[in-house]
């Protein structure tokens, strides 16, 4: 179970490392842009706004790497709950997909460390 807590926090870090590169670099462009749905106009109002959204993103992404390296459990449940209440959080204020793009694989990660643990 342990490698299985471990995968699935990789591929958590990895999401967010995308949502980062999407929301930083490419949303004005057709991937981004189809994440969000906005026109190109909207979409250029809003790109410093989705930049901040993508450097927390990143962070998220870097705390879970680095949960990863040293092996801390409580380092791991810490960023994935993380994860889960931003993902809950852009659910209910957002988009109800970010739901299942961002809150269910934390918690899916989260439930494999934990018993794994």
């Amino acid at each position: 179970m342990h490698t299985v807590a471990q995968v699935l926090i990789g591929a958590v870090a990895a999401l967010h490392a995308y949502f980062l590169v999407l929301e930083m670099f490419l949303w004005e462009r057709p991937p981004g842009r189809a994440l969000s749905g906005f026109d190109a106009d909207t979409a250029k109002l809003t790109a410093p706004l989705a930049a901040n959204q993508g450097l927390y993103n990143g962070f998220l992404a870097a705390g879970l790497v680095w949960a990863l390296v040293i092996g801390s459990l409580a380092t791991q449940v810490f960023f994935l709950v993380c994860v889960i209440v931003a993902g809950l959080y852009g659910a209910a204020t957002a988009n109800r997909r970010i739901l299942l793009a961002q809150a269910l694989p934390g918690a899916a990660a989260l439930g494999a460390a934990l018993l794994a643990a």
